[in-house]
């Protein structure tokens, strides 16, 4: 039977993520980032909730990203996914992209050429962004054209790297409805983005969300309710450069323009560079909110939920695999727990986020 691996944020889960399920086949197993996501904020509602969402609307396996994964620039995320898809057995790695580009075909270049590709890549100016230099890479060795408004096709290519040589099948699915960030509400599927704009918006919600009761019933958690702790972890801190990925230039920007700013997203217009984007700096602020340490990552899978042709699949690996279903006096990454702790302080209505949590069952 097919098993397919699908990697996703669901923040939040919407129509288009049901449409990506419907089109996965066999087992579908979901590798879903935690309580911070890869763009570098806190998701909208907790793992948990989000990990419900999906398995009602056809995910039959929900792990999670440990938040060195999950916080992490395409490559580094789509790498770590994959990693724990490959524990889960998958055969099939479906995901949604504005393109229509032969993607087996440029995992195979990938696989080929990946040694020469990597070279280009380190030759590059480091004027460049690392998406600027991706890009240029594609464009040189496959004739691959993209910009920043395609930030699936983006991570798609990203998944394309890490699975070459996994021996896995390739399963574009295109994306329906908005732009990836439009923040329309006159799309028949809304982007993530539009729903967390308009999330006040319950009619517009209940039309772009398959469970919408759950998503607005859940307490909700946005940048800003951290800003203060951000603040003080970023004014008292004696040396920035001790946290994941800050250099000295980057500390300096921080502390020079903190104190300047009202709101996160002020403080990234003023940090923000054309070496530094938008979306680095935001997971650099994340990664200073949770005080983030480099660390190995875990070597086990914790599983947010599961159906009970999830649960089978689990019970077909487990053998082979290292599976954490109940987080107990032995942390599983204890970098990951640290951030659902900082998560839960955004919002004294979230519940615990760890300690006594189960799997998510859903009966079918």
């Amino acid at each position: 039977m097919t098993v397919t691996g699908i990697i996703a944020e669901f923040n939040p889960f919407h129509n288009g993520h049901k449409y990506l399920l419907s089109q996965a086949q066999g087992t579908k197993i979901v590798a879903m980032s935690g309580n911070f996501v890869q763009r570098g904020e806190p998701a909208i509602v907790d793992k948990w909730t989000r990990a419900r969402m999906a398995l009602e609307s056809g995910a039959d396996l929900v792990v999670e990203l440990p938040f060195l994964v999950s916080v992490q620039s395409a490559d580094y995320f789509a790498a770590g996914a994959a990693a724990i898809l490959g524990q889960l057995e998958i055969d099939t790695l479906a995901f949604g992209t504005e393109s229509d580009l032969d993607y087996q075909q440029l995992s195979a270049v990938y696989e080929k050429k990946h040694k020469e590709m990597a070279a280009y890549l380190s030759a590059l100016p480091d004027t460049l962004s690392y998406p600027q230099k991706a890009q240029a890479m594609w464009e040189h060795f496959a004739a691959v054209r993209f910009s920043g408004d395609t930030p699936n096709h983006i991570l798609a290519l990203a998944y394309v790297k890490a699975s070459a040589g996994r021996n896995w099948r390739l399963q574009p699915v295109k994306r329906l409805g908005a732009a990836f960030h439009s923040d329309s509400k006159d799309q028949k599927v809304a982007s993530a983005t539009a729903i967390r704009k308009h999330i006040a918006d319950s009619g517009f919600v209940e039309q772009a969300v398959p469970d919408s009761a759950l998503l607005l019933s859940s307490p909700q958690a946005v940048w800003n309710d951290y800003f203060p702790l951000l603040k003080y972890q970023i004014v008292t801190n004696p040396d920035l450069t001790t946290i994941f990925q800050v250099n000295e230039e980057l500390a300096h920007r921080l502390c020079a323009a903190v104190s300047k700013t009202a709101r996160v997203e002020e403080l990234i217009e003023k940090v923000a560079t054309k070496r530094y984007t938008k979306a680095r700096v935001r997971r650099i602020l994340t990664y200073i909110l949770v005080n983030a340490r480099e660390s190995p990552l875990p070597a086990a899978v914790h599983i947010l939920g599961f159906t009970a042709k999830g649960q089978a699949h689990l019970n077909k690996v487990k053998k082979s695999a290292a599976i954490v279903t109940r987080i107990g006096s032995q942390p599983w990454d204890k970098l990951t727990q640290q951030a659902d702790n900082v998560y839960q302080q955004g919002n004294s209505a979230i519940a615990e986020q760890t300690w006594g949590r189960i799997p998510v069952k859903i009966p079918t």
